[in-house]
């Protein structure tokens, strides 16, 4: 078992973990599609919700964007690892701070590809010279102030924060279930399963501890990188099934999302916090006044996520050119990461899409929201 470390050391770096991809890549989206058509039919029929829509894969400039937050918030992190699939965003400039980790190097052969970010994720405390400490992020989630490491770490462990979302109901893992949903559902029995057994080969749960049938925000996560180490020899299962995906599927969701988190509350290594934050969703009906709320509390917001619900809507739809308007007025100054250049003038240059694109942005433009467009003046 892994002896436990000076999570509070003062000179101890904290790095940063990013997922992203460009789903608008042609040599990409090839590959998706390959693969989607090997898919076994077992496999096709476990498929979660929503694991293969556009949304889940689009690119609209987020890592960007919460590069500038990370560089304004959290000037003094560790390094930056990007996690990706032989892709790099074209505007990325070269820095000694940052890694581009492609699968192949991360991953076995046995592992490619993944489309499951609950898959790939299950890999990332193995990337060479990773900091104990990090936060791993999708590229979606953003901090919205200046960052106060006791706010996320504590000596031995981490916070962790619940979402907004409703209770889950007790009950095994449903295919008509979010991931994030039947992941509370596996966590739960597992941990159940092992406090029941009372091998003395597990490690003891706290005896105040209780289950808590609710799902974790979609939020910066505070890591410890020998937690996950140890839990891989604890629970190789659960680590074997999430990482036999090709696509997100139903009954094997993600771990490192939930069952880590919640395996640390259970064992004194992790703590119950809530932050000031903001959800915005796309694609939903008030996405004007989500937007708008999240302009006037920018500064106050220890975190924010901005999660594409647009699922199959076009690259440039008007929705998407909004957040793209929003996010350039609250972070302008462009990040040592980024190379020299104007703006971004579209959602995507990918090869394929460009036309479409560029043909379309000059309307996409005129229809910001009025309303955001009154905001922002």
């Amino acid at each position: 078992m892994p002896q436990k470390q000076d999570h509070q050391a003062p000179d101890s770096p904290i790095d940063i973990v990013y997922l992203w991809v460009d789903g608008n890549d042609s040599n990409w989206r090839a590959k998706r599609q390959a693969a989607l058509r090997q898919l076994p039919h077992d496999s096709s029929a476990a498929m979660a919700r929503y694991s293969n829509v556009e949304g889940r894969f689009r690119d609209n400039h987020e890592l960007r964007y919460s590069l500038r937050a990370l560089e304004k918030f959290f000037p003094d992190h560790g390094h930056v690892y990007i996690v990706t699939d032989a892709q790099a965003p074209d505007w990325l400039r070269s820095s000694d701070r940052l890694t581009l980790v492609d699968h192949r190097d991360l991953m076995p052969e046995a592992s490619l590809p993944t489309f499951d970010s609950g898959h790939i994720e299950s890999w990332i405390h193995h990337i060479p010279g990773l900091s104990e400490r990090y936060f791993y992020l999708n590229d979606d989630v953003f901090f919205g102030a200046p960052v106060r490491l006791d706010d996320w770490f504590h000596p031995g462990g981490f916070h962790v924060t619940w979402s907004d979302d409703p209770e889950v109901t007790d009950e095994a893992m449903r295919t008509d279930a979010t991931s994030l949903e039947n992941a509370c559902r596996l966590s739960i029995q597992w941990l159940s399963d092992k406090a029941r057994s009372g091998k003395a080969a597990w490690r003891a749960q706290d005896p105040l501890y209780q289950n808590t049938f609710r799902t974790f925000a979609h939020s910066p996560r505070p890591m410890l990188k020998s937690i996950l180490l140890e839990l891989e020899d604890t629970a190789p299962e659960l680590f074997a099934a999430v990482r036999s995906t090709v696509f997100r599927s139903w009954d094997k969701p993600t771990i490192v999302s939930d069952f880590v988190l919640r395996w640390a509350l259970a064992h004194g290594m992790a703590s119950i916090r809530p932050y000031r934050h903001r959800y915005v969703s796309t694609g939903e009906a008030d996405q004007d006044a989500q937007l708008q709320a999240l302009v006037a509390e920018f500064g106050a917001l220890e975190f924010f996520c901005i999660n594409d619900t647009t699922d199959d809507a076009k690259t440039n739809d008007p929705r998407l050119q909004n957040v793209l308007t929003v996010l350039e007025s609250i972070l302008p100054i462009p990040s040592a990461f980024e190379k020299p250049a104007a703006l971004p003038s579209s959602l995507s240059r990918s090869e394929g899409l460009s036309a479409e694109i560029h043909a379309s942005e000059a309307m996409a433009a005129k229809e910001t929201s009025p309303a955001l467009r009154s905001k922002l003046a």
